[in-house]
């Protein structure tokens, strides 16, 4: 299974999204700012602490972080930014 952890307000999550729709690719998507047990999962896929999305999950295994080179920063909640 194909998963995407993502945020409604990064692009590069909506640019990675429509690269697998147009290559026909199944996936169930993520919205971690609103999804807390999503986010908690994608915190322990990738560690805790600050995050980037978007993050690609495929049979559990993260296999790409970020679109084409970039990110959007995630903070993870119960973190406090510097």
């Amino acid at each position: 299974m194909l998963e995407l952890y993502g945020t409604t307000t990064c692009p590069y999550s909506a640019e990675l999204r429509e690269d697998l729709e147009f290559r026909g690719r199944d996936f169930v998507e993520y919205d971690i700012e609103s999804d807390g047990d999503a986010m908690r999962r994608m915190s322990a896929l990738c560690g805790n602490g600050a995050a980037a999305v978007p993050v690609l999950v495929e049979d559990g295994r993260v296999v790409q972080i970020g679109y084409g080179g970039r990110s959007c920063y995630v903070t993870v909640r119960g973190d406090t930014p510097a």
